[in-house]
């Protein structure tokens, strides 16, 4: 007989220390979540709470497969330009805000439905950037609707978040029944209709704030250009001999001699008579070398947003959440060095920070401006993980492989809508076409297929198996039964508010796999078919609106909005308990509560 400890088994003890300890983690350390995920999978294994096939089942699971050959399928879609497409024939010139949201939030979910969320909102933030400016609109109020609207719109298919599929996967292996693509469909349109309308009455709680770079915009103001006299004592003496590379109250960023421009500037630089130094900083401050090093002011000024040289320019990029920057001054790390930029600027919350750049503690959704060569690839691996650069994000231009892979994506949908063969091979033939037929080449599919999130999911799963294997999710059914009676749709409630702001904190993913047993199980302790209260959970881990760390769109948008963490609960808050009603509401209509086969 197992051993207990306060009513719990050895092996649940070990699968809730498991648990919270890697929640734990994610919210307090920078581990990498795939490796804190695989972490959780090797205790579970070693200390036999699942044996090796269950402990790794999730790399076999039918739901993970879909997932990883639908990111093949969406770099069909993204690399042939359908959110080009979109926006030049959607979105338009609205002459009222209600129009502007109605305008942004119904294409952007309905491609959130079938595209990649993340990917959606990344390639539209700078869409919605200038289009803002166009309206005469602060992005802060175009942006969090930006954001909302990829999740709500996520929940209308089965492909269009992994939760949806993680959970129908899990239901699937339990009754060996599968659920139909669009099976959260009408509940999900339902919940995006109450969504739209509830942005556009509480839009009084969106805040209007200024747009980051806008603090960029007058390089006067935080940059100073000098100039060398020929009778410069300094003369033939290298930058670093002369103590000018950081000074007080800033750096060099810039040497400029005739039309060579040279940033960022070496310590071993010779000093020449005629060179402009451009410094960057406090300009009071950085004024005092005309004093101390018999320097001059410039004629006119040339640095500028506009940069003079061919191959540097300025660029703007965003401290993501959970960037190894955070906490940190540039100084104290070899970001400069190793991706040949130079810090110029720092802005918070749309004000620019009067210190030296260098000398800032940078914090998440800081805007950088900073100096680069003209040609950098600010997607590779080392920038993304430490900053967001949203003016990189080419879209593909329009052409007749925009109507190939819209026609494959809808007659994958379709296939498997009408259950004319299951939605993994649905999904396999869909990425073989995309590739046959050019919409993406097999290095670009490659390059789309992100190995780390499918670790976060098979790792999901395995939790949720475990979970249901050692009994706790039984227990904790029974817990819920015992504080919320016997009403099914007071206890689907309970679970699905409980599930809602759960998933402001974990992985939506993460989320679903967990609850679901726990769900599951209290459907069939109450006597009813778990169905119903399977889609109402899909929707409640997947609404996440009152945290900007809840959800990859929020952390997408945080820093070009210029938000705080408070603008997100001022709204968000109401907007989970709104989509929550929305939810429990519809998903009863539209799949009334059914009893058992006895």
């Amino acid at each position: 007989m197992e051993m207990e400890v306060l009513g719990f088994s050895v092996h649940e003890i070990i699968t809730i220390v498991t648990v919270l300890s890697m929640f734990t983690i994610l919210l307090f350390t920078k581990l990498r979540t795939d490796l804190v995920f695989l972490g959780a999978m090797a205790v579970i294994y070693l200390t036999g709470v699942l044996d090796a096939g269950e402990a790794f089942s999730g790399f076999s699971s039918t739901s993970v497969i879909v997932i990883g050959v639908l990111f093949v399928v969406v770099a069909g879609m993204t690399h042939t330009g359908v959110l080009q497409w979109i926006v030049k024939h959607l979105m338009g010139q609205p002459n009222t805000y209600t129009k502007a949201v109605l305008r942004l939030m119904l294409p952007v979910a309905a491609l959130s439905s079938f595209l990649s969320n993340t990917t959606v909102v990344a390639m539209f933030v700078d869409i919605v950037k200038m289009w803002s400016k166009k309206l005469n609109i602060s992005p802060s109020k175009l942006l969090i609707p930006l954001s909302y609207a990829s999740g709500m719109g996520g929940i209308c298919t089965l492909i269009g978040t992994p939760p949806n599929l993680i959970i129908s996967g899990l239901y699937a292996n339990h009754t060996g029944h599968t659920m139909n693509i669009m099976a959260t469909t009408i509940p999900g349109l339902f919940c995006l209709f109450i969504g739209v309308l509830s942005i556009i009455a509480l839009r009084r709680l969106l805040p209007d704030r200024k747009a980051p770079e806008s603090a960029f915009e007058a390089t006067t103001d935080y940059t100073v250009e000098l100039l060398v006299p020929s009778d410069n004592p300094y003369i033939g003496k290298t930058i670093a001999e002369s103590n000018l590379n950081d000074v007080h109250g800033g750096h060099l960023i810039e040497l400029i001699h005739y039309d060579a421009v040279i940033s960022p500037v070496p310590d071993d630089e010779v000093l020449m008579g005629g060179d402009r130094l451009v410094f960057t900083g406090q300009v009071d401050e950085i004024l005092d070398l005309k004093d101390s090093h018999q320097l001059v002011n410039a004629d006119h000024y040339v640095f500028s947003m506009k940069e003079i040289d061919k191959k540097r320019q300025l660029q703007t990029a965003f401290v993501s959440f959970g960037s190894p920057l955070i906490g940190k001054k540039i100084n104290s790390s070899d970001f400069e060095k190793k991706n040949n930029m130079v810090l110029v600027a720092v802005s918070r919350q749309g004000t620019r920070i009067n210190e030296s750049p260098r000398e800032v503690v940078l914090q998440p959704g800081d805007t950088l401006l900073l100096e680069c060569p003209r040609h950098v690839d600010f997607n590779k691996d080392t920038l993304k993980s430490q900053l967001y650069f949203f003016d990189s994000m080419a879209v593909a231009n329009f052409s007749s492989k925009t109507f190939i892979s819209v026609a494959i994506m809808i007659a994958m949908v379709v296939l498997s809508a009408l259950n004319i063969m299951p939605l993994l091979q649905c999904a396999f033939l869909a990425a073989f076409a995309m590739l046959i037929t050019r919409c993406c080449s097999p290095d670009q599919a490659m390059k789309a297929v992100n190995w780390d999130i499918l670790m976060v999911f098979a790792g999901s799963v395995v939790l949720g198996t475990a979970i249901q294997k050692t009994g706790l999710a039984e227990q904790l059914a029974f817990g819920i039964l015992d504080v919320c009676g016997t009403n099914p749709i007071v206890v689907m409630t309970a679970i699905c508010f409980v599930g809602t702001f759960a998933t402001e904190f974990i992985s939506n993913t993460a989320a679903g796999a967990m609850f679901f047993p726990i769900m599951y199980e209290t459907a069939e302790e109450l006597g009813y078919e778990p169905f119903p209260f399977l889609i109402a959970l899909m929707i409640s881990v997947s609404s996440s609106f009152a945290t900007p760390i809840g959800s990859p769109t929020h952390m997408l948008v945080y820093g070009p909005g210029g938000y705080r963490f408070s603008d997100f609960l001022r709204i968000g808050l109401l907007m989970n308990l709104i989509i929550l009603a929305a939810n429990i509401i519809i998903v009863n209509l539209v799949y009334p509560l059914t009893p058992l086969a006895s």
